[in-house]
């Protein structure tokens, strides 16, 4: 009996991170992250598609911020935001 390799069966990436960074200029519809969950939140000019993608919805230029988010249990957590100013 022949054995098989383990070679071949990595999953294919998912191409998630940050695509435009700060300052550079979008359009509508510019993609700016690619992300899974909301680690990066929507601020002002941006909207996040139902994959938690977060895309702009105004021209202008790209500005990461960041604020504290207070949680459901009470609790405070450094959150980034993403805008198009």
């Amino acid at each position: 009996a022949k054995s098989t390799t383990k070679l071949g069966r990595d999953s294919e990436s998912k191409r998630l991170g940050v695509k435009l960074s700060d300052g550079q200029s979008a359009i509508p519809g510019n993609i700016i992250i690619r992300q899974r969950g909301s680690k990066y939140m929507v601020g002002a000019g941006t909207r996040m598609g139902s994959d938690d993608t977060i895309y702009a919805v105004a021209k202008g230029k790209v500005k990461f911020s960041t604020f504290k988010k207070r949680n459901y249990d009470g609790n405070r957590r450094i959150v980034k935001r993403v805008s198009v100013v």
